[in-house]
Order: structure tokens, then sequence, then C-alpha cells
């Protein structure tokens, strides 16, 4: 092949046809999410951060819901449909019509190896883009066992062969074939069109294209990747196992990128997670989708974090939790059984300890005391407080929404605020305190005997 026509361009073939029946699910096994995202959408991520011309996805046939997760990708991915499950070369096959392009490289991925990074492709594509026909893409798990082996030859690959086919002696080769193969301009065309299907599981093996690649004396090279880009999923154990896999690659990086991690197995990452430097995370602390964290910023122990963003030098927790459409601003702080939803919370405002603060607009300067609550929900809508710079709201005070609170106001302790507070006022929304003299004492005698008398029914 001309090396003008292996630059033109690379496409990345994903296969997704698997039915995952050892997942035990009703969603299907590419859909299960790692890191809080499906899998699939970790291949399509790797190949869009890789690069890649174009990409396709081989599902099985009736799969609406893989179908449905396709159309909400954000940039546009060929789909073919494999009738039958024949093997991994016939669901190749399925996607002729996109591979026919003879001017650009194939790789060939699988939706249940989520962890494949784009720096592998890169490295994939440097064979190809050189002297290499077909590239395998190999590794040394500790337990073999299950992988297809990589037969060498004086240190060239000579085939694949599945561990159902293997022989003792081919068996305790520890270079294992990690699923990835990348095919030069033409090359997939043409091994496919070679296939058969005789072998003990009667299928269609894409192994089988390095013999047929050796037998019409094409290059075959291999590429060593790592156990993590290899980890493919079959069960909910192999599942947990990526997982695992998945948080400490994202917590290396975190530390590699200047993030204090306490204690850093207990920190849990959402895929999108962001987080600049001079960040501390304490023990416990959990992350779903779409988290962003300033500079600076402090998350103490047990919190949980889901769709905000948290300004330079915040500080939220412990026992914190944040909702989707929170955001803090800097130096704020969201202390210890706190929850904040759809929030904007100005600069410096603190709430300190056991409220709750929903669909909210705070300014800044703002203090909360202990167990506010904005009450957001009236059964069938969600309604907005607005608390202007520099106000004060007391402990179990009840914001009535929709409400604004003034700038500089003060709400008094205990309050049921259901009308606006101009700027500068005192409310006061609470029932005039009553005492009774001596009837505490009463109640509790006729509460005792209530009790006594409901003990001897039993």
């Amino acid at each position: 092949m001309e090396s003008e026509n292996r630059l033109s361009g690379v496409d990345i073939i994903i296969l997704a046809a698997g039915e995952g029946t050892r997942m035990k699910s009703a969603t299907p096994k590419v859909l299960h999410p790692v890191g809080g995202m499906p899998m699939l959408g970790h291949v399509l991520n790797s190949g869009r951060a890789f690069g890649a011309s174009r990409m396709a996805v081989v599902i099985g046939p009736n799969a609406p819901q893989v179908t449905a997760y396709l159309e909400r990708q954000p940039s546009a991915v060929d789909t073919y449909v494999q009738t039958e499950r024949l093997g991994t070369g016939h669901a190749v096959q399925a996607a002729d019509k996109f591979y026919a392009d003879v001017n650009h490289c194939n790789i060939v991925l699988f939706g249940d190896t989520p962890l494949i990074r784009p720096q592998t492709l890169d490295r994939i594509k440097a064979l190809l883009e050189g002297n290499a026909d077909l590239v395998v893409l190999g590794f040394e798990p500790q337990n073999p066992t299950g992988y297809g082996r990589l037969l060498t030859e004086q240190g060239e690959l000579i085939a694949i062969r599945e561990e159902k086919d293997a022989s003792e002696t081919e068996r305790k080769i520890s270079l294992c074939n990690a699923g990835a193969m990348g095919f030069a301009p033409g090359v997939l065309d043409k091994l496919l069109a070679s296939l058969t299907n005789q072998n003990a599981q009667n299928e269609y093996y894409l192994t089988d294209c390095v013999e047929l690649a050796r037998a019409q004396g094409l290059s075959v090279q291999i590429v060593k990747g790592d156990v993590v880009d290899a980890a493919g999923v079959n069960s909910r154990a192999q599942l947990a196992d990526v997982e695992a896999m998945f948080q400490d690659r994202m917590r290396r990086q975190a530390m590699e990128n200047g993030v204090t991690l306490t204690a850093p197995d207990t920190i849990y990452f959402a895929h999108d997670t962001e987080i600049e430097p001079d960040v501390t995370l304490e023990p416990n602390v959990v992350f779903g989708p779409k988290v962003q964290i300033m500079r600076g910023a402090t998350i103490k122990a047990f919190s949980h974090i889901e769709g905000a963003v948290i300004g330079e030098n915040a500080i939220v927790g412990p026992f914190a939790r944040l909702r989707p459409g929170t955001d803090l601003g800097p130096d704020t702080k969201v202390g210890n059984f706190v929850e904040v939803k759809a929030a904007i919370v100005g600069k410096g405002s603190k709430i300190n300890h056991l409220s709750y603060i929903g669909d909210a607009r705070i300014g800044a300067s703002v203090n909360i005391g202990a167990g506010a609550v904005t009450c957001n929900y009236d059964g069938f809508l969600k309604h907005t407080t607005t608390l202007g710079d520099g106000s004060f709201i007391g402990s179990g005070s009840l914001l009535v929404a929709p409400v604004e609170i003034g700038a500089n106001a003060y709400v008094a302790t205990g309050s049921v605020i259901t009308q606006d507070v101009p700027a500068d006022a005192l409310a006061f929304g609470r029932a005039r305190q009553t005492n009774k003299d001596g009837r505490g004492a009463s109640l509790k005698e006729n509460l005792r005997a209530a009790k006594a008398e409901a003990s001897k029914r039993k």
C-alpha cells in the first residue's frame, strides 16, 4: 500500500451486538455504566479523542435501547445490524458498506471493552502508517484463561488461537489477544472475503484474519497494551472489576494534575469529573456526572456531588449533598447535612448546617442558619426563592416560594415567610408564644397514663 493512502484517515468499527446473557439484565450489555456512562459511550469517546475520520457501530437485531443511545450521540455514528450472531468476523461483515472506502485504515474495537485509550489507538495507527498491513493489540493478563493466545514465530505474529481451539501447549502462552485490530486500507475487505467458520464454534472469527494475512504475504504486527486497555466485560463481576480499574485511573490522573486525595481508594469519580489543581478531596466523596470544581476548593468527607459547579476556595461538607443545577460561587460554604439543588449561591455565602436549599438564587455574603428550608414545591410546580446580598436567614426558617428577601434583610429565627421582605427589613413570621402555667406537668401525667394503658392492652 502507498503511504500517502495510509495517511488519508482512520475509520473505527465498534462491535456491540453481543447479547450479554451472563449479565442477566434487561439492559443491553454495552449500555451498562462505568463511571456513570455506558461502556459503549467510553469507546465512542476514545474514538473521538483519537480523531477517527468516521465511526460505525454494529448492533444486534431488536436493540432499540442501543439504537436510541446512538441517536443521542453528539456526532454522527453509522449503525449496522448483525441479523444473526455468527461470530466477530461476521459482525464486521455487517458493516461492509462502511469499510468499503479503500483509502482509509480501519480499527475494529469492542463495545464491552470500555477503557481502551486514545493513546493506544495512536500506537496502532502509527504501525499502519508504516509498513504494517494488520496490527493486533496484545496484552499479558495475570490469568490468561478465556483469552485467545497470540502465536508468534521468531518474533512475528503468525496466528491467534481461541482458547477452545488451542492445544495444551498453546494455552500456556501468556501473550493474549486484547480484541482491537487495525487494518491498512483495503486489507479488511480482502481478508473478510476469505473467512470461513471451520472451528469449534462454527463461527466466523475476526482473529482468523491473522493467518489469512500471513498466507497472503501481508505484514502482521503486535502492539502490546496494558491490562486496563484490554479489560472486557461479560458478567457483573467483570463490570465491577472494570469499574475499579476506571476509578484507579481517574484517581491517579487527578493526583498527577495537582489534586489532593487524602484517602484515594475511597473517592469515586464520574467519567466527566473536572477538577482544577489545589483542590482537596477528603475520604468517601462520590461524584455523579457533570461536576466541575475550581482551584482551592475543599470537599470534606462523605459528600455526594452531581451536576454541580463549585467555585474557587469553596468548602463543601462533610455529609453534604449537591444535586444538579447547583452553582457555588467563590469562597462559599455548604456545611454538614445540607442539600442544595438548582441553586446559585453567590460569593462568600454560607449554608452551614441541616438545611435544604432548592430552586434558589442567593446573593453574595448571605448567611443561612441551621434548619432553614426553601419550600420550593407546591405539589405541582417548582418555585424560586431569591435572597439578596448580605441577607440573614435565621435558624429554622421556612421560606415559602415564590418569595424574595431583599438585600441586607433579616429573617428572625423560626419564621415562616410567605411574602416578600424589603431590603434592610426585619421579618417575623411566627405565632405569638403563649405559656400555660402547670400544664406541662399535667400533660406529662396524661401521656404517662395513656402509655401504661396501651401496655396493658398488649
